[in-house]
């Protein structure tokens, strides 16, 4: 039997690297993609030799899906045990303040990324007794952010569709699971909002606020997989907001006006 087969998009950084790690150090054989080559490089190096294969690839193109997922089934023996749907951006601010296109962008990339993903994986995950698909949410789709209102309502079309299609494709022998992560010590936290000087690392930490390590992340994918929950939330501030949500909206409410300002920091 070939070994098992994950096909990781964003694996060119952060969370993407992590859970290439995590599942190559396993004995998986891991498809990176990403639209940096380089990242793409220097996530294949930490890498076992002959565990990869590498995709140059952008997620709203679904015929760069379909040559990537091409190259990978030939690699991986026609195994896909797991899609992996984590490529993603986190760019946020003040609504009013967004420009239209840069949120058509995050909707594209965050959520039609995700749609595409699956359209054109289907044939081989079908192909897989016991496959799985994986997508990257957020703690922010469990309760719309202030600062991140269009990223959030990207996160919240993941968690909808992951439902959904848990349900839908259960008959195909198909499971569908999302990681929930709160704040996790990625690259993204390095960047600078246009209304502060100081990298948002630096104002959720002032703000008390807990920033989880990637390697949390790469064991919670692990487990989504072997899994039964379909949501699973990463970290402690991710737990507490899916509580909250559920039971005590209007708590949420409250807080986040006092801190409306903090939100271009991305969750993802």
């Amino acid at each position: 039997m070939a070994r098992k087969a994950i096909f990781i998009t964003g694996g060119g950084s952060g969370i993407g690297r992590a859970v290439a790690r995590h599942f190559a150090g396993q004995g998986w054989f891991v498809g990176i993609a990403d639209v940096n080559r380089a990242g793409i490089d220097e996530t294949a190096a930490l890498l076992p030799d002959d565990a990869s294969s590498r995709h140059v690839m952008d997620v709203r193109d679904r015929d760069q899906w379909k040559a990537a997922l091409d190259e990978f089934g030939a690699a991986s023996g026609g195994r896909l045990d797991v899609l992996f749907n984590n490529a993603g951006i986190g760019s946020g601010g003040q609504y009013m303040d967004m420009p239209p296109e840069e949120a058509d962008r995050l909707i594209a990339i965050n959520f039609g990324g995700v749609v595409n993903g699956i359209y054109m994986a289907l044939p081989l995950l079908r192909a897989t007794p016991g496959s799985t698909i994986l997508n990257t949410g957020s703690a922010s789709g469990f309760y719309g952010v202030a600062g991140l209102a269009v990223y959030s309502a990207t996160k919240f079309a993941v968690r909808g569709l992951t439902e959904a299609l848990e349900i839908e494709f259960a008959k195909h022998d198909i499971k569908v699971r999302s990681l929930m992560p709160g704040f996790i010590d990625t690259p993204l936290l390095d960047q600078v909002s246009a209304d502060s000087n100081e990298p948002a690392r630096s104002r959720l930490s002032d703000s008390g606020f807990e920033i989880s390590p990637v390697e949390d992340v790469a064991r919670a994918a692990w487990d989504a997989v072997h899994g039964t929950r379909v949501h699973t939330p990463v970290g402690k501030m991710a737990t507490r907001l899916s509580r909250l949500a559920r039971w005590f909206p209007g708590l949420i409410v409250r807080q986040s006006k006092k801190i409306d300002g903090l939100g271009a920091a991305s969750t993802h």
